[in-house]
């Protein structure tokens, strides 16, 4: 069993900071946006935390499905192992009964090609001078770029291409001048922009932090004394936590033997949450609740907006599992068009849209759904699917209908148009990726082969979430960012020669 100690001699470091990795590649890559999970506990000797991260994990693999990773904190000494794989594949029991401890945190990550090496695993664990840390994130810092070359120009060796480690410098760096872990967790908290959703595990508390943004959610829970945070409501319920409460933008909660402390930074700002909206349009499972609201609800709710907006005459209403069922049985709801279950998926094949490649999601396409002819046969029909980005799998799911004896396919999408990338932590890596930039909605029905397409306008993201302003960042689809993006962070973002202020309808029909 390869477990990583906090003993091990680790050669590089600076300013007493030793980082367990190796292989160091150059930073900056357009391909090193991700969407990840963390989870950590906070027991003690009657909970084996090594097994409530693993089973939280599990309920949180649909957020990163390529490397996984656990570090445990037994009494002042942090081991740790991870790998590349799903969750199932990289522990068993052998594995999960040698990380002993009272608590831990651990992360599951997806990335593009460029950061797909076990070196970017999570979670991060250091030697320092002040003694030894952990650290899990989810998000992208939009500044990391300039803090790195700033570290580097002082001597430091950076051995990943991931946010993480420019965090991790930095809370090792401001804990030498502070008086606290969670002090130097505020103090980096001031020199960071962007998405992170945080745990830092040192070794007598454990701290979750959220971006004053709050980007990536971040929840708390209980089972019994012990207190565990996740990125999603759906992980508690795994290892059979209470939901708490969400961590509030800007909010730091530290876990000690004292208790638990909550420290609202002057970094907060609670009129400038921007919630990722597409946590709700697909990222986030189903059974979670995200700052108050349920994700089911929200994806039926942009169902009903459909059908009011769309509406078409058809025989039935199918939905693309998974996240384009719930949109689909609101749809169903409001027109009266009866929902039927079309395709079925291979429940055994990973998420298209997190593949590291265009080749692998293609071809995941084809393994993962399957049309049930029986019920489409000469039937018109609509279906709902959450998204279209690249246009890569769309096409192939009309032809995948027709070819099973539909007579019409009415496309309709959960979401509006993606026109712009994202710079927060979700695979959009450039405007000349994106269907929508260099197309009409008219073209991109007539690419699909669909009969008729409809996007959910992007003035209706607040109606999808139930309320006139939610706090979400809608940047993908209008070009808002709610923070500043540095020149550097743009390079190779916008390549394609297309018109960036190109107006796009939200609804089209191809031409007979």
């Amino acid at each position: 069993m390869n477990v990583s100690h906090s003993s091990l001699p680790i050669p590089n470091f600076i300013g007493g900071l030793t980082l367990l990795s190796i292989n160091s590649q150059e930073y900056f890559s357009e391909e090193l946006h991700e969407e990840c999970g963390v989870f950590g506990i906070y027991g003690d000797d009657s909970i084996a935390p090594a097994y409530a991260c693993y089973n939280g994990l599990l309920a949180l693999q649909h957020r990163g499905q390529e490397r996984c990773g656990i570090a445990v904190n037994d009494r002042g000494v942090i081991s740790s192992y991870k790998n590349m794989g799903l969750v199932s594949e990289v522990f068993d029991n052998e594995v999960l009964d040698g990380l002993v401890g009272q608590m831990a945190v651990s992360h599951v990550r997806y990335s593009t090609a460029g950061g797909s090496v076990r070196e970017n695993s999570q979670p991060l664990v250091m030697r320092y001078v002040k003694g030894t840390l952990a650290i899990a994130h989810n998000g992208n810092l939009t500044n990391a770029y300039e803090i790195r070359r700033e570290l580097e120009h002082r001597g430091a060796i950076f051995q990943t291409t991931i946010d993480s480690e420019a965090i991790a410098y930095l809370v090792a760096r401001e804990r030498v001048h502070s008086g606290s872990i969670e002090k130097a967790v505020e103090r980096t908290m001031k020199q960071i922009d962007g998405a992170y959703s945080l745990l830092v595990m040192s070794p007598k508390k454990l701290i979750a932090a959220r971006d004053p943004h709050g980007f990536r959610p971040l929840c708390m829970g209980k089972i019994g004394k012990s207190v565990v945070f996740a990125s999603e409501s759906c992980a508690l319920a795994a290892c059979g936590a209470e939901f708490v409460r969400d961590i509030d933008p800007g909010e730091i909660v530290v876990v000690s033997e004292k208790g638990i402390e909550s420290i609202r930074t002057n970094c907060s700002k609670p009129d400038k949450k921007s919630l990722c909206v597409f946590e709700y349009i697909y990222f986030a499972r189903t059974d979670s609740e995200i700052d108050g609201i349920s994700v089911y609800q929200s994806r039926k709710e942009a169902g009903r907006i459909l059908a009011r907006e769309f509406p078409v005459e058809a025989d039935m209403v199918i939905g693309v599992p998974e996240s384009g069922i719930d949109a689909a049985i609101g749809y169903s709801e409001e027109s009266g068009i009866p929902y039927e279950k079309g395709i079925v998926k291979n429940g055994y094949i990973g998420r298209t849209f997190i593949k590291p490649t265009q080749k692998e999601r293609a071809n995941s396409v084809k393994l993962k759904l399957n049309p049930l002819s029986s019920v489409l046969k000469g039937k018109r029909v609509v279906v709902i699917d959450d998204s279209i980005v690249r246009g890569t799998t769309c096409d192939r799911i009309v032809k995948m209908l027709r070819n099973a004896g539909a007579s019409e396919v009415h496309l309709r999408i959960s979401s509006p148009p993606f026109i712009w990338p994202c710079f927060y932590g979700t695979d959009i890596p450039s405007r000349g990726e994106l269907i929508a930039v260099k197309h009409t909605i008219d073209e991109i029905c007539e690419l699909t082969g669909a009969d008729t397409l409809g996007f959910l306008p992007p003035d209706k993201l607040n109606e999808m979430l139930f309320c006139k302003n939610a706090g979400i960042c809608d940047a993908c689809f209008s070009g808002r960012y709610p923070t500043k993006i540095p020149e550097k962070f743009l390079e190779g973002k916008e390549r394609g020669g297309v018109d960036f202020d190109k107006k796009l309808p939200c609804v089209g029909k191809a031409e007979t």
